[in-house]
């Protein structure tokens, strides 16, 4: 279930912002990028990544997965890792790490912090996505204007996410292959 805690307010906040990308009949899969070296197998199943967040500002994740043909993908697995408010991966441990399926609208959402920038890459979100049956889609999601988006080989802006008002919550609607 992708419903804990506040989230039932952040999915009304996100309803305002556009689809991103805009989901039209033959729309393309959204774009592969590289997992990087912190990817971990065997992420913990929730939704809610804030239990050791302490005063780390928090950051919510939304959106959908859609097939190509503009339909919604219930059941896809969708996982996310991130490095944490100084720009450090747990490569121990499950901090910052999680999975979960899609709803049956293929809604999907994580409650997390507000992921920093390190060394040569610009702030981003790593995220699996897989229907059943099809193929993974390993890609990264951007923030808009971050200083570091232009000096980041891997920055694509067709992976950049819609923001809230607050920029406390981004949405971004996963575009995967019609089975």
């Amino acid at each position: 279930m992708i419903f804990t805690g506040s989230s039932a307010h952040v999915w009304a906040d996100v309803s305002e912002l556009p689809l991103t990308p805009s989901c039209e009949s033959g729309t393309e899969p959204t774009p592969q990028q590289t997992e990087g070296p912190f990817f971990r197998p065997n992420a913990p199943q929730r939704s809610d990544l804030t239990a050791d967040a302490g005063s780390q500002q928090r950051f919510s994740l939304r959106g959908f997965v859609f097939d190509t043909r503009c339909r919604p993908v219930p059941e896809a697995m969708v996982e996310i890792w991130h490095a944490d408010e100084r720009g450090e991966y747990d490569n121990a441990g499950y901090r910052w790490r999680a999975y979960q399926f899609t709803d049956e609208a293929g809604r999907w959402g994580f409650d997390t912090i507000l992921t920093q920038h390190y060394s040569f890459r610009t702030a981003h979100y790593h995220f699996r996505v897989q229907r059943k049956g099809g193929d993974v889609l390993t890609t990264q999601l951007y923030f808009p204007d971050h200083p570091r988006n232009d000096g980041d080989r891997l920055f694509d802006p067709r992976l950049v996410m819609a923001l809230d008002n607050q920029r406390s919550t981004g949405r971004f609607d996963f575009v995967v292959p019609s089975l």
